[in-house]
């Protein structure tokens, strides 16, 4: 029986324990603490990835649901109310309620086929950051009339805001950029009657580390890449990655090749860091009102020709994802 080793305790790396498991591998966990996120967006294609992933259809009941977002997004902008389908959730509570009920291989001593790496940079890796923006997080107090299942986006001069409903009259907003952003904001500063301590920052530019794999590892996960909080499913890019990567690891026990797969896999995260950046790209730049958006957009260019050049050499590799497995594509 194979071994793997997952490094991590977040959702890419519980994602990656359980369907290896799942398949028959002995799996050990080595767990490392880090922040976790306050409150996550998860759009209804995640929740089925969630609830397909780990069999549970209950798994995001009694949670926080979004159905309107309220966007004032560019220079002198009005607020555009449109509809929407999330929930809110706490990384926490998620990574609490998925954690894994199969067994875990104890073995300290016996090296494992593989390691999925879940939590941090991969010794041998280089992060390539494209932007210099960072998130704050502060729990606020919602005014009285303020709809729970709203959120709220807001471009200003140097930055934006996000607010996230997390329970009746409670929210979490995020501050992208420059600072004293709420005190010149027209929409968000409306929803708000008190802010509390704020809970911490974040880095909210896109990252990857570089290579994403080698011989008997892949990096998922945060170790692998990192999204803007504004454009892209971050945690719902985590699961897929997750699903691709053990896709990968149980192809190359059936005995396919070991190189071609691990192409793929470089490949098609490459290919999906590129979209996000270009979804960045296309929101930076009709939110841009100042020097601070057009640095930003100038570190988007810079990531979008990074990318363009290393899939340069990349093409067809032979392999499709079907279900929660790899199958060869023939010629």
């Amino acid at each position: 029986m194979l071994r793997a080793v997952v490094q991590g305790d977040g959702i890419a790396a519980h994602c990656c324990a359980h369907l290896l498991g799942d398949a028959g591998f002995r799996v050990a966990m080595e767990r490392a603490d880090r922040a976790r996120l306050p409150a996550i967006m998860l759009s209804e294609p995640t929740q089925r990835l969630f609830k397909d992933v780990f069999k549970q259809e209950d798994l995001f009941g009694g949670q926080p649901r979004i159905r309107k977002r309220v966007v004032a997004w560019g220079p002198k902008a009005e607020p555009l109310t449109l509809d929407h389908a999330a929930v809110v959730v706490s990384e926490r509570i998620l990574v609490e309620t998925i954690r894994g009920r199969l067994p875990l291989d104890k073995s300290r001593e016996e090296a494992p086929d593989w390691t999925i790496i879940a939590s941090r940079l991969p010794a041998g890796s280089v992060e390539h950051s494209f932007g210099s923006r960072v998130a704050t997080a502060v729990p606020v107090t919602l005014k009285d009339g303020s709809d729970p299942e709203s959120c709220w986006i807001e471009s200003l001069e140097d930055g934006w805001l996000f607010l996230i409903p997390a329970a009746p009259r409670s929210a979490w907003l995020l501050s992208i950029g420059g600072s004293s952003l709420l005190e010149r904001s027209r929409l968000i500063a409306g929803q708000i009657v008190e802010l509390g301590v704020p809970a911490g920052e974040f880095p909210a530019h896109p990252r990857i580390a570089w290579p994403l794999c080698g011989a008997g590892w892949l990096a998922c996960g945060t170790a692998a890449l990192a999204f803007d909080p504004l454009c892209g499913d971050g945690t719902g890019h985590a699961l897929r990655e997750a699903i691709l990567a053990s896709a990968v690891v149980r192809a190359a026990a059936r005995g396919d090749g070991v190189n071609q797969l691990l192409a793929h896999y470089e490949a098609r995260l490459l290919a999906g860091f590129r979209r996000h950046l270009a979804v960045c790209r296309s929101f930076y730049r009709s939110g841009r009102a100042g020097p601070w958006w057009d640095s930003e957009l100038e570190s988007l260019d810079r990531g979008m020709e990074w990318c363009a050049e290393e899939m340069r050499t990349r093409a067809d590799l032979g392999h499709r994802l079907v279900g929660f497995e790899l199958r060869s594509v023939s010629p």
